[in-house]
Order: C-alpha cells, then sequence, then structure tokens
C-alpha cells in the first residue's frame, strides 16, 4: 500500500479525490491537509463522505509516497517552496502552476494527458494535471492535430457551476446562476495556451483556437463544440478518431448524439462529429471534477506507479 496526502482536500477536486481514493485498492488515505478547515473532519464538510473518511483535516502534512496538491492557481509553487518533499514522492499538481514550465528546482513536471503523454508519464516523479477546459478541447482535437489538419478553430464550451470552486463569488451563487447562461473570458480563457502548447506538438500548422467559455445553469460537467474547416470526408474523419483512441480506456468515438449526463460522475470523455459542407463540429463532454481533475489525477497517478490505467475509476454515469 502507498501511503497519499492530499493538500487542499476541502475543495471540490481535494473531496473528489478522497472519494475516489478511499476505494482504491493500492492506496492509503495518511493526511488530509488545509489551513483554513483544520481540525475538522472531512466527513463534516462533506456528509457523503460519511463512512466513506473520517480522517480529520490537518495543517502539518506527512511524508507520504504519493502527493497531491489541490490548490488555487499560482499557490503550489508557494506551497513546495514553503514545504520540503522527499524528491521520490510522485506530485501530481492539480492548478495551473506547472502545465506550461515544468521546471521547479529539481522536477520537471510531465504534462498529465494520458491519451498523448502516457510514455513520458510512466514512472514520473511529478505530474502537471490538465486543466478541465483543456481536457475536453484537445481530446477533441487532437487526431486532426496529428494529422496537420488544424489552422482555424472555434470553440465554444460550457461548465457546471462546480468549475469556478467551493468560494462564494457573486456569479456562482444560487440565485445567480439559476435559470441564467452567460458567456466568460471570451477569447481570453487561461486554458488557449495550455492547449495550443500541446497541439503544436503535433500540427505542422499554425492554430489559432478562439475560444468562447460559457457558465451553465447545472453543477457537474462539460460540453464543448469545436467548428474546424476540412475537406475530409465524415466517414474518414470519424475513423481517424476511432484510430488516434483505440486504446484508450477513457475516451468513447460516438456516432450517435453526445449527451452531458453520459459524462457525469465517470472519468470517461465521449467525442461526436458531424459535417455540412467544409465544416466539422466536434463535440466533446467530460465530467469537470473527474476526467477534467480529480479522476484524471488518479489515471495519472495509476500510470506513474505502473498499475492499471482503470484502477478505481470504474464509474458509472448519473442517468438520471
Amino acid at each position: 500500500m502507498k501511503t497519499v496526502g492530499i493538500v487542499g482536500a476541502n475543495g471540490y477536486t481535494g473531496s473528489e479525490l478522497v472519494r475516489l481514493l478511499a476505494f482504491h485498492p493500492h492506496v492509503s488515505l495518511r493526511f488530509l491537509y488545509s489551513r483554513s478547515n483544520s481540525g475538522t473532519k472531512i466527513s463534516d464538510l462533506y456528509p457523503d463522505l460519511t463512512t466513506v473518511c473520517e480522517l480529520v483535516l490537518t495543517d502539518q502534512p506527512e511524508d507520504v509516497d504519493i502527493l497531491f496538491l489541490c490548490l488555487p492557481h499560482k499557490e503550489s509553487q508557494n506551497w513546495l517552496a514553503q514545504n520540503l518533499i522527499n524528491e521520490e514522492t510522485l506530485i501530481i499538481d492539480l492548478g495551473n502552476d506547472f502545465r506550461l514550465d515544468g521546471n521547479f528546482g529539481n522536477r520537471n513536471f510531465i504534462y498529465g494527458l494520458p491519451e498523448i503523454n502516457k510514455k513520458q508519464l510512466s514512472g514520473s516523479k511529478s505530474i502537471a494535471n490538465p486543466g478541465c477546459f483543456a481536457t475536453a478541447i484537445q481530446l477533441a482535437l487532437l487526431p486532426l492535430a496529428e494529422k496537420g489538419l488544424l489552422n482555424d478553430v472555434y470553440t465554444t464550451g460550457i461548465t457546471g457551476s462546480t468549475g469556478a470552486g467551493q468560494s462564494l463569488q457573486p456569479t456562482t451563487h444560487f440565485t445567480w446562476r439559476n435559470d441564467n447562461i452567460s458567456a466568460y473570458k471570451t477569447l481570453t480563457h487561461q486554458h488557449v495556451d495550455e492547449i495550443i502548447q500541446q497541439l503544436v506538438s503535433f500540427n505542422t500548422n499554425e492554430i489559432n483556437l478562439n475560444f468562447v467559455p460559457w457558465r451553465g445553469d447545472f453543477t457537474r460537467g462539460i460540453f464543448t463544440s469545436s467548428t474546424v474547416k476540412t475537406e475530409a470526408e465524415l466517414s474518414d474523419i470519424y475513423q481517424l478518431f476511432e484510430d488516434f483512441y483505440v486504446d484508450e480506456p477513457f475516451v468513447t468515438v460516438s456516432k450517435k448524439a453526445v449527451d452531458l449526463k453520459q459524462v457525469v460522475n465517470t472519468n470517461r470523455c465521449v467525442i461526436q462529429i458531424e459535417k455540412r459542407g467544409s465544416f466539422a463540429v466536434i463535440h466533446s463532454a467530460i465530467d469537470n471534477l473527474l476526467k477534467g481533475a480529480s479522476g484524471q489525477a488518479v489515471q495519472n497517478m495509476n500510470i506513474a506507479m505502473g498499475w492499471e490505467e482503470s484502477l478505481g475509476l470504474n464509474l458509472k454515469p448519473i442517468a438520471f
């Protein structure tokens, strides 16, 4: 059994990690770190964890084999600078500190999108978990990028309220979010640079990604639609995607319409493609807290440790 610590366990991604890892056959939760909720049982913050995990949150980290960082963006570097971590400890950062520049001290963080970096992730001690929108959009575009078929991409995506984190904000409380939809960070979302950095490593052309994200009136999930110009036939595009993801356990290429409920509460991404004239639209759906965060982090842990990739992640979607 490998020991695990979670820094920022009081947040949504941290609590989802607790839920997943409590039933993982190869790990044991050693500590749950939180400065703001130190001394409180995790199950008092999240009643769904009652009997699942009764650990008390602490502000004193311990030596562990695997460390997950679930901190607000730009705080992981500060935390690591203030806390001495064994160089043999596997660190998986769920923030955006190391996605663009993976260098930190003696560590070099590998970008943790398993569908493209599985070999590099195997045996790694430092992993930068991708962003939620970045995961959904990249999985929708990677097969085209590999063949040099991307130029201008126009993407819209809608996300649930949990994507904004646990802290209450004017745009996340119920009375504002309910019966409401709004665009935000139009063409300036922080995940764009992360997406481009990965796509250009495959694509032979310059890529212009024009991304408009939306806030949705629901709790969990991300649904994106990416429009690209291509003369390829729809059947050929489908074959391209099926070949690219043939060995990937968590990506499904569907010829039926995609629904968000197909992926909520799972580590899956479901992709569907439509085409009219010279334009193809690639739809992708994920759970922002699982394949977009905690589930993918567990997937990365499994790969890094040499365990079965899907261990602890065989989850059924919520149908109703």
